[in-house]
């Protein structure tokens, strides 16, 4: 059994609001769950884990319990954990998440000693029962989620709290401002803080985190995202001798850019082949019938179909396999740029020497792209400008240059991994 905390951090007027207000999630909970299961935003099969019900054993020795809540964030924890495991080969880890995405992705993707679970929803009950399972020796918690009920109630059991990869927009800050409150409280119980760039290190401190070390991004130093071999040897067979390239975790602006360059390049010259691999699968029904209207026939990957010399599109519609489609393709246009989403991680293409181009709205990862562009690693799009920019001829020189930033970046962690490993509980 955990021993208590013997310095309890100060629980403000908004903590502890939220804290008499949280049984109150045991309560819908149920119901939430089973709607969000009607919808098919939960996994029927892991539902449970949601009420703090583990599906699996905790293993022996000391344990790191690592939090993300969505498919980016989650795997970027990857190379976190290769690091701390080189240094503690005896180490297990557990990764939890919310979204059922990054759970589908990160299974075909988990380091050794390494399972995934749900994290509950944040009732005092649900916490608990996860807790006891479990027993962390530390919690990682990354990016810019925290779960009050999660966070208190490891901090109340002696758990070492660590949060590290923050990011924080000036609209995420402004949201969070308004419970200033309540942050200071929880960001009080952590004992190391790393920021992936100044501005967001400037936002957690004027929210009352102290000591916010600026370490750069997870994501950069993660290690290449798996394929299944055989299916590897599958795909390159259905491409042979076209010329692929990918739109990678798109939204609707991102498709639409793309449908138009990839109809121009098509009708020119049958060899290109667009993979289109949105970044929900579950909108694939609406991609699939913009897809008809543009006129572009296409084969559909969730269907078991590989494209014939006629198709134009192959629909990836899958989740955990992207890279099966980066060792595919030449180039990768990476979504989120063409709405207003801020963009997505364009460093999993970079492994594979894919070259990298990307919408104007790049807001959530500005340094990254930032420094893509000061090493002439990337190249920004304007609407229209797809089509062209997919046949520059510096295109190669420009994704080995992004292959090289991240090579370098491999054995970046080995500093955070050490502080990390100071604080697990002997």
């Amino acid at each position: 059994m955990i021993s208590p905390v013997a310095d309890p951090a100060p629980t403000g007027l908004g903590l502890r609001g939220y804290l008499a207000a949280s049984p109150l999630i045991a309560l819908a909970g149920p119901l939430v769950l089973r709607r969000r299961l009607a919808r098919g935003k939960e996994d029927p099969l892991r539902v449970a884990e949601k009420r703090g019900f583990a599906s699996a054993q905790r293993p022996d020795g000391r344990l790191i319990w690592l939090h993300a809540v969505g498919l980016g964030e989650v795997l970027a924890l990857r190379g976190l954990i290769g690091a701390m495991a080189r240094q503690d080969p005896e180490l297990q880890f557990l990764v939890t998440s919310s979204a059922r995405s990054s759970a589908q992705v990160i299974g075909a993707n988990l380091p050794p000693q390494t399972r995934h679970q749900y994290l509950p929803l944040d009732a005092p009950r649900y916490v608990a029962r996860f807790l006891d399972h479990w027993r962390p020796d530390l919690s990682v918690w990354a990016e810019q989620e925290l779960w009050p009920g999660a966070v208190v109630g490891a901090h109340a059991r002696g758990v070492p709290l660590a949060l590290v990869n923050a990011r924080m927009t000036d609209a995420g800050f402004a949201r969070r401002a308004r419970a200033r409150g309540l942050y200071a409280d929880l960001l009080a119980r952590f004992r190391l803080i790393t920021a992936q760039d100044d501005r967001s290190a400037g936002h957690l401190r004027a929210l009352g985190a102290g000591g916010v070390q600026v370490t750069g991004s997870l994501k950069l130093a993660a290690p290449p995202l798996a394929a299944d071999p055989v299916a590897l040897v599958q795909v390159q067979a259905a491409v042979q001798g076209r010329r692929v390239w990918v739109a990678a975790s798109t939204h609707p602006g991102d498709e639409a850019q793309a449908m138009v360059a990839q109809a121009a390049l098509w009708r020119a010259d049958p060899r290109w082949l667009l993979v289109l691999a949105p970044r929900d699968a579950g909108r694939a029904g609406a991609v699939a019938s913009a897809l008809t209207e543009a006129r572009l026939p296409f084969a559909r990957r969730s269907l078991g179909r590989v494209p014939s010399g006629g198709d134009a599109v192959w629909l990836a519609d899958t989740y955990g396999e992207m890279g099966l489609w980066y060792r595919l393709a030449e180039t990768a246009l990476i979504g989120g740029g063409f709405d207003a989403i801020g963009g997505h991680n364009p460093w999993e293409a970079a492994h594979f020497e894919t070259a990298i181009l990307h919408g104007p709205d790049i807001s959530n990862f500005a340094p990254d792209y930032g420094q893509l562009r000061a090493e002439a690693a990337a190249l920004q799009l304007a609407p229209g400008g797809l089509a062209t920019a997919l046949q520059d001829p510096g295109l190669p020189g420009m994704a080995k240059r992004a292959a090289c930033i991240v090579h370098k970046a491999a054995g970046g962690l080995t500093p955070l991994a050490t502080d990390l490993l100071a604080l697990v509980r002997p």
